[in-house]
């Protein structure tokens, strides 16, 4: 997703004055090129203004509502649900947390904590739209963004979704504007206004019942991804054996 490039060199003198593009562009880890050939064509990515953002030490949600398409993220951001703090952890912890419970129950031992991997694993995507999904919360959002369910499809199987999809996900299932920018990876929990501890806090609070049945869940969405991904390998494989 793009801003007007116009709005956005009004935002950049607001917020770094004189600063040459080329110094931001050092500040922000971005190719000069990059910023000049969107400054060209007229819309610049919202990656770019989250990059100079940051680099000025600026809250991104606030920058980013500054432009048109996002005028109201600040004002949406919610604290997500504890179904979507869950979400945004790993498979691995997930199945930890389940065994190290179930390790105390048996041996009457404190429990082990699990030490959490980074939100953005990698099913987050889709883990977090099961979370917040309403009746066709799919369909819903390829009509309302005119873009192909098979489209749609592609983005979630392969662990992204533009920030358009992914706030107008979240604007359709009624949960924070900024949730599902954690999801994929756009915005840090902190960034999003999530509390420090949510997905920790979320965790604590999930019955041993809820766990097995989302880790079950994630697992069987595991094993088709892996059932595609091996009869793809073998008709690869019987493709080349043809050819000799």
């Amino acid at each position: 997703m793009t801003v007007s490039a116009k709005y956005f060199q009004h935002w950049l003198t607001s917020v770094a004055g004189s600063t040459s593009h080329a110094a931001v562009c050092r500040a922000a880890g971005i190719k000069r090129s990059t910023l000049a050939q969107q400054l060209v064509r007229g819309r610049v990515s919202v990656a770019t203004v989250a990059a100079v953002s940051r680099s000025l030490g600026l809250p991104v949600v606030a920058s980013l509502a500054e432009f048109a398409p996002f005028n109201d993220l600040a004002t949406g951001i919610q604290a997500p649900t504890q179904a979507e703090a869950l979400s945004q952890i790993a498979d691995a912890d997930l199945l930890r947390e389940i065994l190290n419970r179930r390790t105390a129950a048996e041996t009457l031992t404190a429990q082990l904590p699990v030490t959490l991997a980074p939100p953005h694993h990698s099913s987050s995507v889709r883990a977090w739209l099961d979370a917040v999904d309403t009746a066709e919360l799919r369909q819903k959002v390829a009509r309302q963004a005119s873009i192909a369910p098979q489209n749609l499809s592609a983005q979630i199987t392969a662990n992204r979704l533009t920030a358009e999809l992914a706030i107008e996900s979240a604007r359709i299932a009624g949960v924070g504007l900024t949730n599902g920018l954690v999801a994929t990876g756009f915005l840090s929990p902190a960034e999003a206004g999530w509390a420090a501890n949510a997905r920790e806090l979320a965790l604590e609070g999930a019955s041993d019942s809820a766990l097995a049945l989302l880790a079950s869940h994630r697992l069987e969405v595991l094993g088709r991804a892996l059932r595609r991904s091996e009869d793809e390998t073998a008709a690869t494989r019987s493709i080349w054996e043809n050819l000799g």
